[in-house]
């Protein structure tokens, strides 16, 4: 037991679990597949069912054999009072939640001999415990604290010098370990690995270096030719010379930020889905706000966007119709769409597909629906023959949008049908426009009201066994109802997400090799729509008219993530193809083969070297490593596909 210390000033909250009789641990959180893995990893770990309870009447915690998890701190509860206690605990992260009772702790059995309660308590988010007494369920005290994991804890509930106050305080009987020293470590690995990079980079970019290198390859040039049969008599060989002319530049030179931008997404994707670390800010958001598992899809549908642009316009540039660009399209559409139903589908390792509960929704399904419209919508107003936009008119900033007029008007119609179906459609026995969690949010008078319309909508249309299962709002808010973060209604925003990005690719277009002009525009982009954000939300996670959502798609969600997009892009834009400062390795690989790996990722996930039997399975630092090694097995593959031009298109 190490030194004990009062712990004057909480830091963030968490969730609580109890201990419940006849169980010694904690069950182990169900593995899954999907952008959703959120869900099933954190609901053990914030399960308000209590699992079990030791009385110790000697006055001191009863330290229990018990092997923590991940996540997890060991709470002590020690009662002086002469009354029953009990404990609840409310999420700070759980936006206007019930209280959950943990369990009992019977007053002590004499006095200055206390009774005690063991609960295993979640690390991840800050708590407020709350003490009541029984059976008045008078509310004693509350006490919010940040546990910190695999620290042992104990909470001194007793009178205050023999008055009626009631005294509880939080006192810390071993020392947490700090849980983020592997991603430190990771970070350090990865960052000295691009500076080797950069350092080796730089070295053979010296004329010194080069000229050697230049020497070396001409002396092997000159060797392989002479023992070749084009250095035999009767063949002439090509002198050879230091004035090499470089090829002549392509029409439709490819710009390596956007593959480089794709990639980044890409990777962090792929990393997310294997787990994170097990890290929570690696996994959804359990509703409102953000983590950085919530950014990179639409990042990946904004750039789908921009490549529309680009593709569509050189295909007719090289005399392909519109006719055949449309069957394309839908073909491709179809294509994605059937990989994502039949092929990555958690229900194929039930052998044959379960029709009674396949999953229709998914990502591969969002991409193929946006792709399908935003290209359909291109084709309908793009230009073969692009004019630069230099002119001085007082209305010539914009004609890089009144110029394709007709197809934002599609998509303002569109946004105007998501804003009525999502606050105008009447939900039986919910209120309407509703856009909580259920569950226990809300104060529990909506448990059932998940998601609001979208939810009924897919529940409607889809039926409730075809829709996602474990949606990471049962992590916090303790939700029990069905709900698909790909459902039917947020595609609409979806399609808005890859119309902005397919916005930026028409910037790019117009204002081709003006750097100036193409960054500038990305910015004031990204400011406009950082402003509607901040209007829509109120500058709040949960207050605003319209919450940052990635389970419902809500408008701020898409505004917000395409501000950070266009700023980004930016970045990127300017690094690589302005500077040529980066190439955009490792990342402009996987982004080169972006469906190969995401596929790829989802099929072999399980397989090593993407899996292995862990020695330790609650250890984040075991799981990074594995995380991270299958994420840059990814990477490494991509790469020699680029050396060997293996690309899958389709």
């Amino acid at each position: 037991m190490g030194k004990r210390k009062v712990r004057k000033s909480p830091k963030d909250a968490s969730s609580v679990v109890g201990l419940k009789e006849g169980h010694k641990e904690m069950i182990p959180p169900e593995k899954y597949n999907g952008f959703s893995f959120a869900a099933i990893g954190l609901v053990v770990a914030v399960c308000v069912v209590p699992l079990t309870a030791e009385v110790s009447t000697s006055g001191h915690p009863h330290q229990k054999h018990i092997v923590l998890r991940m996540d997890t701190a060991f709470l002590t509860v020690n009662n002086e009072l002469d009354t029953d206690l009990v404990v609840s605990w409310m999420s700070e992260r759980c936006y206007q939640c019930l209280y959950q009772q943990l369990g009992v702790v019977h007053a002590g059995p004499s006095p200055g001999q206390p009774s005690s309660v063991d609960f295993v308590v979640s690390t991840q988010h800050e708590i407020t415990v709350q003490l009541n007494s029984t059976p008045v369920n008078l509310e004693l005290c509350t006490v919010p604290f940040h546990f910190g994991e695999h620290g042992n804890y104990s909470l001194w509930v007793k009178n205050l010098n023999d008055s009626s106050v009631v005294n509880c305080s939080i006192v810390t009987d071993a020392d947490p370990v700090n849980s983020y020293i592997p991603i430190l470590v990771a970070s350090l690995i990865f960052a000295g690995l691009a500076l080797v990079s950069a350092i080796g980079k730089a070295i053979l970019g010296l004329d010194v270096v080069k000229g050697i290198l230049f020497r070396i390859a001409g002396s092997m040039e000159t060797e392989r030719l002479i023992n070749s049969e084009l250095g035999s008599p009767g063949r002439p060989v090509a002198p050879v010379t230091d004035n090499i002319l470089p090829p002549p530049p392509s029409p439709s030179k490819r710009l390596r930020s956007l593959d480089t931008f794709r990639g980044i997404s890409l990777v962090i994707m792929v990393f997310v889905n294997y787990g994170g670390g097990r890290y929570w800010f690696f996994r959804h958001s359990s509703w409102n706000g953000l983590t950085v598992a919530d950014l990179v899809f639409p990042w990946f549908v904004f750039i789908m966007g921009t490549s529309i642009a680009l593709s569509v316009n050189s295909l007719l540039r090289a005399g392909s119709t519109r006719t055949s660009l449309l069957g394309k399209v839908v073909w491709r559409s179809l294509q994605l769409f059937i990989i994502g139903v039949f092929i990555i589908n958690p229900n194929y390792c039930q052998g044959p597909l379960s029709w009674d509960n396949l999953r229709i929704p998914g990502v591969l399904q969002r991409l193929s629906w946006s792709y399908l419209v935003v290209a359909c919508l291109d084709l309908l107003v793009a230009r073969g023959h692009l004019d630069i936009l230099t002119t001085d008119a007082c209305w010539s900033p914009g004609l890089d949008i009144l110029l394709y007029w007709p197809a934002w008007l599609c998509v303002l119609l569109l946004e105007i049908a998501w804003l009525c179906f999502t606050f105008l459609l009447p939900v039986p026995d919910c209120p309407t426009g509703y856009l909580g969690p259920g569950g226990i949010g809300d104060m529990g008078l909506y448990a059932n009201c998940t998601g609001g319309a979208a939810g009924a909508i897919d529940r409607w249309l889809l039926g409730e066994n075809h829709i996602y299962q474990n949606p990471s709002s049962r992590v916090i808010y303790a939700t029990h109802m069905a709900y698909d973060p790909e459902g039917v209604l947020g595609s609409i925003n979806s399609i808005l997400m890859a119309f902005l990005g397919l916005q930026a690719g028409k910037i790019i277009l117009h204002y081709r090799d003006l750097h100036r002009s193409i960054m500038s525009r990305f910015l004031i982009w990204g400011l406009f729509l950082g402003v509607i954000s901040a209007v829509l939300t109120k500058c709040s996670t949960d207050q605003g008219f319209i919450p940052v959502n990635k389970n419902l798609w809500s408008l701020s969600y898409v505004t917000t993530l395409a501000c950070f997009a266009y700023v980004l892009l930016v970045l990127v834009y300017y690094a690589v193809d302005v500077k040529k400062w980066w190439s955009g390795a490792p990342f402009y690989y996987p982004g080169m083969n972006s469906i190969l790996v995401y596929v790829g990722h989802e099929i072999f996930e399980e397989y090593f070297p993407f899996r292995w039997r862990m020695a330790n399975s609650q250890s984040h630092a075991e799981h990074l490593t594995q995380n991270l090694v299958a994420t840059s097995c990814w990477v490494f593959i991509s790469y020699v596909l680029y050396r060997k031009k293996i690309f899958w298109k389709i």
